[in-house]
């Protein structure tokens, strides 16, 4: 039986386009050169991809064999996130003392995903070190929203976000500490998996040790996609061991149920310390009517778990990774400035700062009971559905931290609030599958909004097949205005 043919535009899903490739409908120069003309047109308004690789990928594309005996991705056009180490490529993280950082080899994700046989468009843009949930760099400067050019595309896998949006690449690999891949998906209508702790290596990327397992957690690489088909398509190509580990394999298990009738969805309900804007609780509703209305099991309730001794662990380990390298004195100087400001969201910051090896193992082990009460929470339901933004895409800032506000419901939430939602899976290190679900009028113009789908440790296809199953449901990814055609 013939293959049916693909409606081929440049926001067809990866994985139809993988099917078009394999059926000769299109061919990888074809396709390539179908999003090189989007990237000429549309790249220097949003300035998305910042770093090139036009020729190399059209000699990569005249070169590849789509077909039953090649690779998961082979011909497929992408991008990567700078932060991902790939060979003869930059990778500046966004700091002037790496702008001319050029890795000889592919890290572990890289060499995965061009090994599956994908053509690499190009880099795409992030803040300095990752570190913020904008865009924009002394190097490269700032990356806008397709949605709204007044505001961020969300952080740190920003570029990559505007670019998925936009219709500038078919597949986008990222990373995630912070939301740094969730929240990008919410702000810009997007899907992005945050990959269960060490399913997907962590080695290969800037800032980060060169070696594979430095001690380190939380941090993880991960795809972002127009559709839940298209993350699943890219965690099977680059799940896995670090390399030179060759003694075991892992096999993410089937999701646990195939429809939204043998699903047990539970509904996280609202933290009274945390401000939402009404438009992300309309979410959560819509999300809760339709399950419901498809047969899921839908209640709302949460892990027996206090979220602010979570949130508190969270950014204690946080802040040891982040701030290891300053002097001592540097680190008691802003522990004393924080405690000064008397700012209860940064209790955990100053244990941090202030941590001692001992300190440390203290923060492991409460991550451990906090890990223990989401595996007693996942054995009654299969995914925690909660907010991954406290709000819509807000504009972009240039003052400093702990000047900046967003606006939630009409009133300025300090900055840091953000952390919040992307802290309830990144500590415990669980599975989380942002989604789009719904868009918002700000100042004249419609803003999407997402939520994540929490599921549990190394189950990563539930939540991924929820995202998708509510794709049925309530729809999915839309072309921003303006980039439709």
């Amino acid at each position: 039986m013939a293959t049916p043919a693909v409606s081929i535009d440049p926001f067809t899903s990866a994985s139809d386009l993988i099917r078009a490739l394999r059926a000769k409908q299109v061919s990888p120069p074809e396709l390539l050169e179908m999003y090189l003309a989007r990237i000429e047109r549309y790249n220097s308004t949003l300035n998305a991809i910042v770093i090139p690789n036009t020729e190399q990928a059209r000699g990569r594309a005249r070169q590849v064999e789509p077909g039953p005996s090649g690779g998961a991705l082979e011909g497929l056009p992408l991008t990567i996130k700078d932060c991902i180490v790939v060979g003869g490529l930059r990778a500046t993280a966004g700091v002037e003392e790496l702008r001319d950082n050029i890795p000889e080899k592919d890290g572990p994700v890289a060499a995965r995903v061009l090994g599956a046989g994908a053509v690499l468009i190009g880099k795409t843009n992030v803040p300095p070190n990752a570190g913020d949930w904008q865009a924009d760099n002394p190097i490269f400067g700032r990356t806008v929203n397709p949605w709204d050019h007044a505001r961020t595309p969300g952080g740190s896998t920003g570029g990559g976000s505007a670019a998925l949006a936009a219709g500038l690449t078919a597949l986008e690999f990222g990373s995630d500490i912070g939301g740094s891949i969730r929240v990008p998906a919410a702000f810009c209508g997007l899907y992005g998996h945050r990959p269960s702790d060490s399913a997907v290596p962590r080695s290969g990327h800037v800032p980060g040790p060169p070696v594979p397992r430095p001690g380190g957690i939380m941090g993880v690489q991960g795809p972002l996609a127009r559709s839940a088909e298209d993350l699943e398509l890219a965690m099977d190509v680059i799940v896995g061991p670090e390399p030179g580990e060759d003694q075991w394999k892992l096999e993410l298990p089937p999701a646990r149920a195939e429809s939204l009738s043998g699903l047990r969805v539970a509904m996280l309900p609202p933290l009274d310390w945390l401000p939402v804007d009404d438009s992300v609780l309309a979410a959560m509703d819509q999300v809760a009517t339709a399950a419901s209305r498809a047969g899921a099991r839908v209640e709302s309730v949460q892990p027996e778990l206090d979220w602010k001794a979570l949130l508190n662990t969270y950014r204690a380990l946080l802040a040891v990774y982040i701030f290891a390298a300053l002097p001592p004195e540097e680190k008691a100087s802003m522990a004393a400035l924080m405690e000064a400001n008397g700012d209860e969201m940064e209790r955990g910051t100053i244990r941090g700062l202030r941590a001692t090896a001992t300190d440390y193992l203290g923060f492991e082990v409460e991550r451990e009971h906090f890990r223990r009460a989401y595996a007693r929470f996942f054995h009654e339901w299969d995914v925690l559905v909660a907010p991954i933004t406290i709000g819509p895409a807000f504009e972009h800032t240039t003052l400093p931290w702990t000047q900046r506000t967003v606006p939630v419901n009409g009133k300025p939430v300090p900055y840091g609030m953000q952390i919040v939602p992307p802290a309830l899976a990144t500590l415990p290190g669980l599975p989380a599958t942002a989604f789009p679900v719904l868009r918002t009028e700000v100042g004249g113009k419609q803003l999407p909004i997402g939520l994540q789908a929490i599921g549990p440790y190394l189950e990563d296809r539930t939540p991924i097949r929820f995202a998708a199953l509510m794709e049925r449901e309530i729809g999915g990814f839309v072309a921003p205005a303006g980039y439709e055609q």
